[in-house]
């Protein structure tokens, strides 16, 4: 087991977050007044990140939304999204103490997208996972109101307009997230490659080499997706993003979700917190427009 600084985790993100909102003022946003019952019924379980000031804090670009189906417009302009992932860029997995992540190797051109709502090729840096307590919730995103059990978010940077991921959160189209549903079925063989290293960064800061794996692997087959512009979902929650959110989930075991709730939000030695419920609570649309790759039909996100 190998073990990360003890600087880095939750603790840098709220001091990113709190700089940021000093040297950028945003303007309040409104509460959203379309709630899932399922996030109405949980909101007791937010971490406490959530529970401050730091829960309303945003501009008129927030992340995460409710999608609205038959509020989105199709595009028949949207491409679809060119996905070209090398196994040998995986890094490492660690406990950031807030959630799951796995790191790549962002220093070519290999891993990354292009095509769909983006103008340029984003380099892959990390997916991360967020997770409920209970399979009622857990997603960040929601669909008609409807939570997913866990939400994954593949995190790319604009390699063409800015010279480093640090520069690109800060600015203007400088990210581009895939986010990818998950809900319960049958087992994923691609993602038990993570699930498998995962006792081994149980606790705060700790990490464990992982790799060569292709993410591409956690993709739906089915590629229609709805794009929004949008901010980060923790910290410093800068609006730089294009979200891509896949329309389809992909399954996943009981028993790969529970392992998930093992890890811990608390260090080595401290009192044992469970890490679930990390995820932030949806922001108002406001007057963005979600737009879609696909016509609309009669099934949804859920199926």
């Amino acid at each position: 087991m190998l073990r990360t600084p003890k600087s880095s985790g939750l603790s840098v993100l709220v001091k990113q977050m709190w700089g940021t909102l000093r040297s950028h003022p945003l303007r309040l946003a409104r509460r959203c007044s379309r709630r899932p019952c399922a996030q109405r019924n949980s909101s007791n379980t937010l971490h406490p990140l959530w529970k401050g000031p730091a829960c309303m804090s945003g501009g008129a670009r927030q992340s995460p939304i409710n999608i609205c189906q038959r509020d989105s417009v199709y595009d028949p302009r949207l491409q679809p999204l060119q996905v070209s992932y090398h196994a040998s860029a995986c890094l490492y997995v660690w406990n950031t103490g807030y959630l799951c992540q796995v790191e790549f190797d962002d220093s070519t051109e290999g891993s990354g997208i292009s095509g769909g709502p983006l103008e340029n090729h984003y380099r892959l840096k990390q997916f991360h996972l967020h997770w409920g307590d209970t399979n009622e919730w857990g997603s960040e995103h929601t669909v008609d109101a409807h939570a997913f059990p866990a939400e994954l978010h593949l995190v790319h940077w604009n390699s063409v307009k800015y010279q480093n991921y640090s520069e690109a959160v800060m600015g203007e189209s400088g990210l581009a997230v895939i986010g990818v549903f998950l809900k319960l079925g049958a087992h994923h063989e691609g993602l038990q490659k993570l699930v498998d290293v995962l006792p081994e960064i149980r606790h705060k800061d700790a990490r464990a080499a992982m790799g060569p794996f292709e993410p591409s692997c956690l993709l739906p087959t089915c590629r229609d997706y709805w794009t929004y512009p949008g901010s980060l979902t923790t910290p410093p929650l800068t609006e730089s993003v294009t979200w891509i959110l896949q329309r389809k989930p992909i399954e996943v075991a009981q028993s790969q979700l529970a392992a998930f709730r093992t890890l811990l939000f608390s260090a080595l030695g401290e009192e044992d917190r469970t890490m679930v419920n990390n995820r932030r609570p949806l922001q108002p649309l406001m007057n963005r427009k979600v737009r879609a790759s696909f016509q609309p039909t009669g099934d949804g996100a859920r199926s």
